[in-house]
């Protein structure tokens, strides 16, 4: 059995994963979102039907101007409701920066759609030449201030990653444990953290003996295999070294904060058969 002491000081515990609760709200986020999208596109594919038919050319009627002016409108609603319903997405539920390109399309994808919804209904108006000059730049000019702004608002500028919350989680655990105001907390990584910190004090509590009354922050847990994903193969970390469960195991050990950091999930369930196995005795 080899007994390897992680090396530095980790700046953050383990990824950050989406709970079910927030996995299932960023799907339907996404869901709502895609509708949305689905809408605007298709009020742009009417628009571009009546555009090539003539109806908003110059004619009796003015060349229906209000209802083009309208479907402008209202591509611009659904377009950005769209943006807002996938950026909340990706804030119960954010990518990871590991792949940078699917990084960029899964958060920025709220301006890509909206400029697939404005582009060609605006390239078709600018080029239309039966249109009247006037009611095309009264058309143009209000959908191309509509398509900024809307494309403005479905950008991410500062999109949420899984390393991020994952660096959140760390402070606001350490946080926790000092006794501290959580400013670091937020509520998408307040969960994880304040796992980190329960287990931090079952330890804590659990390593009480006469010769050390005030416990340890230290626990072993088996070691992830060399070059083996950091999440691969998760285990739980135990009080001691003895413990049944590590026998004959390359093991691991630091505090709780490092064992999050590498493959460990949580605490052990067998508390108390391991303070025993370990000769943890509570102090009088």
């Amino acid at each position: 059995m080899t007994d390897n002491k992680p090396t530095g000081k980790p700046d953050v515990t383990k990824d950050w994963q989406a709970s079910q609760g927030q996995k299932g709200s960023a799907s339907r986020l996404r869901m709502f979102a895609w509708l949305c999208w689905i809408i605007a596109i298709a009020a742009e594919a009417y628009a571009i039907y009546e555009l090539l038919h003539h109806k908003f050319d110059a004619g009796g009627s003015g060349g229906n101007m209000p209802l083009l002016i309208g479907l402008l409108v209202g591509i611009a609603v659904f377009a950005i409701a769209g943006s807002m319903l996938w950026k909340a997405a990706y804030r119960n539920d954010p990518a990871s920066r590991a792949n940078p390109a699917s990084f960029f399309m899964q958060n920025q994808l709220g301006a890509i759609m909206t400029v697939i919804a404005f582009l060609p209904l605006l390239a078709l108006i600018f080029l239309d030449k039966d249109m009247d000059p006037k009611n095309k730049q009264i058309a143009g000019g209000v959908g191309a201030v509509l398509a900024v702004i809307a494309t403005l608002l479905g950008v991410n500028f500062k999109p949420p990653s899984v390393e991020q919350y994952t660096q959140d989680m760390n402070a606001c655990a350490t946080q926790i444990k000092a006794g501290q105001l959580t400013t670091a907390c937020s509520p998408e990584v307040a969960a994880q953290a304040q796992d980190i910190a329960r287990d931090s004090a079952d330890v804590t509590a659990a390593t009480k003996s006469a010769a050390n009354p005030n416990g340890t922050d230290v626990v072993y847990w088996i070691a992830p295999e060399a070059g083996a994903p950091k999440s691969s193969e998760p285990h739980v970390f135990h009080l001691c070294e003895a413990v049944s469960p590590l026998k004959d195991k390359t093991i691991n050990h630091g505090s709780v904060t490092e064992a999050y950091a590498q493959n460990a999930i949580r605490i052990t369930k067998q508390i108390d058969m391991e303070q025993k196995q370990c000769g943890f005795v509570a102090a009088q």
